[in-house]
């Protein structure tokens, strides 16, 4: 199917008025969360984890929702896989050139391999050929358990004295978060409908559209974040809160995707972006474990490995 020339300029302004209405949405979502959390006395890591990660991780949720929703589950895998791909390899390459950071492993141990074990059955689903309905519900389960457990966790808690203060009250805190849910649905809808003309036009596969505009897209909420936990010097924060993001990616968006549109999985994905998934998961651990810290020179170097692995893309 052909288009004229005027389509493609307006299925491009379709796309990154998406993307800047799923970025504003994101940022509007953050903020207010944020500063609830901070009401509620949560403590910087548990911020990262749960309120922060499900905030930067909405943009993937409504994009996942409405492309499922238009019987094109391989932008919302695209962007799922690529997205936590982005996440470590683009803004954690990124965020650790700005500033080194310094992590505690012991106090993110426990989301470190949660993330390597939910990409592990991912692989296995991938392998299977579909998600069904009841995975879904399985992923939405544990992702549950992982909330209240997070919560609950003594090293997670803090004193009134050390959580910071808000002056915002709860009017504005509310609409901050109901703005970002409107500008999330409003975004998803045309980014979609642009993505989709844009891959009919330059005949590029709906997956690669997933795995790259898509994903970088709607991580960059996760950057603006990251951005601001380096401003505070928060390091525990910034990871937490792509963690997290990578947790609630597979869990959240998947899961509740599935629980709506089952869907099958591409060969592509199992051959090619699983393991790269997988690959930048396992490069955190012993990272993190053995020298305590994000050097500049580690952010180079996951940088370039992201850098080649787009580069394989196109």
């Amino acid at each position: 199917m052909q288009y004229p020339y005027s389509s493609i300029l307006i299925s491009l302004l379709a796309v990154l008025g998406g993307l800047a209405l799923l970025i504003s949405g994101g940022e509007l979502l953050v903020s207010g969360s944020v500063k609830l959390a901070n009401r509620l006395k949560m403590n910087p890591l548990i911020i990262g984890l749960t309120v922060v990660a499900f905030g930067t991780s909405t943009p993937e949720l409504f994009v996942g929702i409405t492309a499922s929703a238009q019987d094109l589950p391989e932008i919302m895998l695209g962007n799922v896989i690529g997205s936590n791909i982005a996440n470590i390899g683009l803004i954690l390459a990124i965020s650790a050139l700005i500033s080194p950071l310094a992590i505690h492993y012991q106090r993110l141990r426990l989301e470190l391999w949660s993330v390597l074990v939910v990409s592990l059955l991912t692989v296995g689903l991938a392998w299977y050929g579909s998600m069904p309905r009841l995975a879904g519900v399985a992923f939405c389960a544990l992702l549950a358990l992982y909330t209240i457990y997070s919560y609950k966790n003594p090293q997670h808690k803090t004193s009134s004295e050390e959580a910071e203060e808000t002056g915002s009250s709860l009017t504005v805190i509310s609409l901050s978060c109901l703005g970002g849910l409107l500008f999330l649905a409003l975004g998803s809808d045309f980014f979609i409908a642009g993505a989709v003309d844009m891959a009919l036009y330059f005949k590029v596969p709906a997956l690669i559209i997933g795995l790259t505009m898509a994903a970088v897209g709607t991580s960059l909420p996760e950057l603006a974040s990251c951005v601001s936990a380096i401003r505070r010097n928060e390091p525990d924060l910034l990871l937490g809160n792509i963690i997290g993001s990578n947790l609630f990616n597979l869990l959240m968006v998947m899961g509740g995707t599935a629980l709506i549109f089952p869907f099958a999985f591409p060969a592509d994905l199992l051959h090619r972006d699983l393991p790269v998934m997988i690959l930048f998961a396992l490069l955190l651990i012993p990272l993190l474990r053995l020298q305590h810290k994000i050097s500049r020179f580690h952010g180079l170097i996951i940088l370039l490995l992201y850098g080649a692995y787009i580069y394989s893309l196109i």
